[in-house]
């Protein structure tokens, strides 16, 4: 996936595809209407380039789009080039993180398997830190301050109005590793356990004891959009990220996610899991 194609931008062309199919019009006739090119019509089908607005509102009139249609349409591609909190950070932060952060600030959902940490939406500062200083790679302490900082920043899309949806399944290994010491992590398995009494986060446990299971893929996450034609799977690698948006790919994470929440533990049991293992530490 281009680091240029956001989830504003897909959704804009997906939206226009549709409008200029449901009126039954060819690109090159919707462009003469309005006295662009069939290119031009194209490109703001496709995801690529520039947009400028009153085109996009020239071609919900031709295509006659109710006045709810067009208000959406036209805001959308109004917000296509607007910058998300961390504009601040991005001549320091990698694209991939910059394109992550804005889908994920566009998601209604997040479906998360780890098999490693927990997931960054749910660590606490001192975890975070704890893991930024484990890094093979020796950080100055500024850099992982500003680091541990995004990180904490992203957290705040779940105390939105009306927040994404966060699905975590952890393998059991997650809550049991000791990141920083036996006191970051008792705060850490408290922090989940709070975060699992909220109604927009559904938190499971993987336990050991249900051997083999679909969590070869490693650790993953599915970001959805409003239409799951803008679902997009994210994988961090260890020499960078991975997006993907196939359909063919989309399925296999999806089944796998179905799998793994499947196989694990419910809330409660899940719960009672984290409470175990924070009183042995």
């Amino acid at each position: 996936m281009s680091v240029r194609t956001t989830t504003r931008r897909r959704q804009l062309g997906a939206m226009m595809r549709k409008l200029r199919a449901q009126k039954g019009m060819t690109l090159e006739e919707a462009g003469r209407l309005i006295g662009v090119s069939k290119a031009t019509v194209s490109r703001y089908e496709t995801q690529e380039g520039s947009v400028k607005w009153p085109i996009v509102d020239a071609l919900c009139r031709e295509y006659g789009a109710s006045d709810a249609e067009r208000a959406a349409v036209v805001g959308l591609a109004k917000d296509v080039k607007q910058q998300g909190w961390w504009g601040p950070y991005t001549d320091s932060i990698p694209a991939d993180m910059n394109l992550l952060l804005t889908i994920e600030d566009e998601a209604v959902r997040e479906d998360h398997f780890s098999s490693t940490y927990v997931p960054g939406l749910l660590q606490t500062r001192d975890y975070s830190t704890a893991i930024q200083q484990a890094s093979e790679m020796r950080l100055a302490p500024d850099e992982i301050h500003r680091l541990v900082e995004i990180r904490m920043r992203r957290q705040e899309l779940l105390t939105r109005p009306e927040p994404p949806h966060l699905w975590a399944v952890l393998d059991e290994s997650v809550i049991r590793r000791i990141v920083g010491s036996r006191e970051i992590m008792r705060e850490q398995l408290d922090h989940l356990l709070r975060a699992n009494s909220s109604p927009h986060i559904t938190l499971q446990i993987l336990p050991f004891t249900n051997g083999a299971h679909g969590a070869a893929l490693g650790s993953f996450v599915i970001l959805g959009g409003a239409e799951a034609s803008l679902d997009v799977v994210y994988v961090d690698l260890h020499v960078g990220s991975v997006f993907m948006e196939k359909e063919v790919e989309l399925d296999r994470y999806r089944l796998a996610f179905d799998y793994l929440r499947a196989q694990a533990l419910d809330t409660a049991a899940s719960s009672a899991m984290i409470e175990r293992v924070r009183k042995e530490m």
